[in-house]
């Protein structure tokens, strides 16, 4: 049997546009075509697409996709086995941050103040102070960053909680665009770099646009924030560089 591009994205959870991107760059090309020359999907096709969405799921970007899937000394056997060992280990790290998530609730339900090692103990052996510190080491005798340190001082737990679910909410609508293969100077980029901009300047410190553009400058330079960032998506640093100097542009 064979499926059209629409069946085979309502299968698959996925967009039409995905999937027309996927056969341009050559990740997924659909086995046949209609007389009408429309995209027809075979089962083959939809095993291979499976493979893809595993793997996106787990963050690696589609260039290494493709790498991954036409190797020719990897069997489709031998992508499963890796992937369920990538997505064991995620379940196990989400395991645990639901557990970290459980304890925080009972804790806040009976007035318990949670330790700093408590609170972050989930996260690794990363110290929480250490860059707050750095950043007063490189940043101290500026006006941005004593602008920041009066206007942080004052947020309730409220005030953190709203900021942080507008960072998880721009993040997984920069995931999404990421994964729907957006270019950095598309509308939609341009769009979520203008929203980051001013996440900046209303909950921190006035934020220009030159200002914004070292910004993205340095989440790709420095490795920690090309982590962050990066953990929306693979690559999602150098895009998000781009997509801020996009938007710079356009306001002159």
């Amino acid at each position: 049997m064979s499926y059209s591009v629409g069946q085979v994205a309502g299968f698959a959870g996925v967009t039409v546009r995905a999937l027309h991107h996927y056969d341009e760059i050559g990740l997924l090309r659909p086995g046949a075509r209609s007389p009408a020359g429309h995209r027809r999907y075979d089962d083959a096709d939809l095993d291979r697409l499976q493979r893809i969405l595993f793997y996106r799921e787990l963050g690696f970007p589609l260039e290494e996709v493709a790498v991954l899937l036409d190797d020719p000394d990897t069997d489709p056997q031998s992508h499963l086995r890796r992937q369920h060992r990538l997505l064991t280990a995620r379940i196990e790290k989400l395991r645990q941050m639901a557990a970290a998530v459980e304890h925080a609730m009972e804790a806040r339900k009976m007035g318990i103040n949670l330790t700093p090692e408590e609170k972050f103990e989930v996260f690794g052996d990363k110290d929480p102070e250490q860059y707050a510190e750095e950043a007063e080491r490189r940043w101290g005798g500026t006006g941005q960053y004593a602008e920041s340190q009066r206007r942080v001082a004052r947020y309730t737990r409220e005030d953190w909680q709203r900021i942080q679910a507008e960072t998880d909410d721009w993040s997984a609508r920069y995931a999404a665009l990421l994964e729907a293969g957006e270019p950095a100077s598309g509308e939609r980029a341009m769009g979520l770099a203008e929203e980051h901009r001013r996440h900046i300047a209303r909950w921190y410190y006035e934020c220009g646009y030159e200002i914004h553009q070292g910004l993205g400058e340095m989440y790709v330079a420095d490795d920690r924030f090309r982590e962050f960032y990066d953990a929306i998506r693979p690559g999602a640093a150098g895009h998000l560089r781009d997509a801020i100097r996009a938007n710079a542009e356009r306001h002159g």
